[in-house]
């Protein structure tokens, strides 16, 4: 059975343009060829229509990517967004404030937001929902806590690497900083801290979670002139959110475990 001259260009053109999408480094699109061309010829589709769908397929492989980029970068603790905060469980929270927040608007203002109250009233989830959001957005965000960041500056320090560390903080459009106040800082910790604040001061955001109330944040770092300036600088621009009610990681477990017991209840009933 031969094969006419223009069986042979198509199946060339095919060839070249799968080569050519390779070699733009479009390989989703590349991958996609053959099924876009059977979908156009099937239902009729215009050629601007395939080379839209073609086209399509690499932005939204591309977007993933950089999003799994994102999300591999922010070291989030948990995948927790906004929806899975349960406001009627914790009266403590400005759920009006948290709203307002979660619209990202304070990135644009180099804003930043402390969360303020006692361990478990949902501070480090409420932060990790909106550092969720910053990334789904397309910023780039890094969670820490204080007492890990304090740790890499002073090994930057003994390394040499001060200047690198300081420009990594600087980099991400959002830092959170979770659990100020929760172990002691080492003696330098303090001041790494403030540099750090003091590097984004008016160019990017940062959260930050703490359970010392501002008024006491002199005795609690040790050094009242750094706990003066790095305050000074968060509270320039910044949106404070005080949380004083029942713990809301309690509250969890104890709905988990009236679940269990209701479950195993049934069962034996």
């Amino acid at each position: 059975m031969s094969t006419s001259p223009m069986q042979v260009s198509e199946a060339r053109r095919f060839q070249q343009l799968r080569g050519h999408l390779s070699y733009l480094k479009l390989n989703d699109a590349a991958e996609a060829l053959n099924r876009v061309l059977d979908q156009a010829r099937t239902e009729r589709m215009s050629l601007t229509a395939a080379l839209e769908r073609l086209l399509e397929i690499e932005v939204e492989a591309t977007e993933a990517r950089k999003l799994a980029a994102r999300e591999r970068f922010a070291c989030l603790p948990e995948p927790w967004t906004l929806a899975d905060f349960d406001f009627a469980a914790q009266p403590g929270v400005d759920e009006k404030l948290i709203r307002d927040l979660a619209t990202l608007r304070f990135l644009d203002d180099a804003s930043n937001v402390l969360f303020v109250g006692p361990p478990g009233v949902g501070k480090t989830m409420l932060s990790v929902a909106l550092g969720q959001a910053a990334v789904d957005a397309g910023h780039r965000v890094y969670f820490t806590t204080a007492a890990e960041l304090a740790a890499k500056c002073h090994k930057a320090a003994l390394e040499g690497r001060w200047k690198t560390c300081m420009r990594f903080f600087a980099g991400p459009k959002l830092l959170i900083i979770d659990e100020l106040g929760y172990l002691p800082l080492p003696e330098d910790g303090a001041s790494a801290l403030f540099q750090v604040i003091n590097q984004r001061y008016l160019k990017s955001s940062t959260i930050l979670t703490t359970n010392v109330g501002i008024a006491d944040w002199a005795g609690a770092f040790g050094d009242a002139t750094v706990a003066a300036a790095m305050l000074d600088r968060l509270l320039h621009r910044a949106a404070v959110a005080g949380i004083d009610g029942p713990s809301y990681r309690l509250r969890g477990h104890q709905n988990q475990a009236d679940a269990m017991r209701k479950g195993v209840n049934a069962r034996v009933s």
